[in-house]
């Protein structure tokens, strides 16, 4: 199962919007550097399809990549569907693990504000970073081992 990155986001602060960088380096056991979220926890990276995002984007809203404060938004794999321990290589050889599967959203979450849901608690997941390296816009994502 092989899907595509469409953007690498990041953000300098916690509960807010991701921008795309386009490239981002993904070091080893902490998530992508300089963004809010990377250290050594399980959820160093987040990641969500743009399927799920044009959900969203049906309802009415205007949504770009980055505003779910995903750090990669990926096209062609269902990502909710995959199992916590499956491995992801991303680019040249980044290798992520999935973590977990959705989250609960932070108060005030801007999304669930505007339009009364969020897709990110369900169809969002999570991963650590198992092999470091750079991941760009455009680069394959595909799943390497399914649990």
């Amino acid at each position: 199962m092989k899907g595509t990155v469409l953007a690498v986001c990041i953000s300098e602060d916690k509960g807010e919007k991701k921008h795309d960088i386009q490239q981002g380096y993904f070091a080893r056991e902490q998530g992508l550097v300089n963004d809010a979220h990377s250290g050594r926890w399980h959820r160093q990276v987040s990641l969500l399809g743009i399927e799920s995002i044009n959900k969203m984007r049906a309802r009415g809203i205007e949504l770009n990549p980055g505003d779910f404060a995903e750090n990669l938004t990926i096209e062609g794999i269902e990502l909710f569907s995959l199992p916590v321990g499956t491995r992801l290589k991303v680019g040249d050889g980044v290798l992520l693990e999935v973590t977990q599967i959705g989250k609960q959203c932070h108060k005030g979450c801007a999304i669930r504000t505007q339009v009364g849901d969020c897709v990110m608690p369900r169809e969002g997941i999570f991963a650590r970073v198992l092999r470091d390296g750079s991941i760009k816009s455009g680069d394959t994502i595909e799943v390497i081992k399914s649990v």
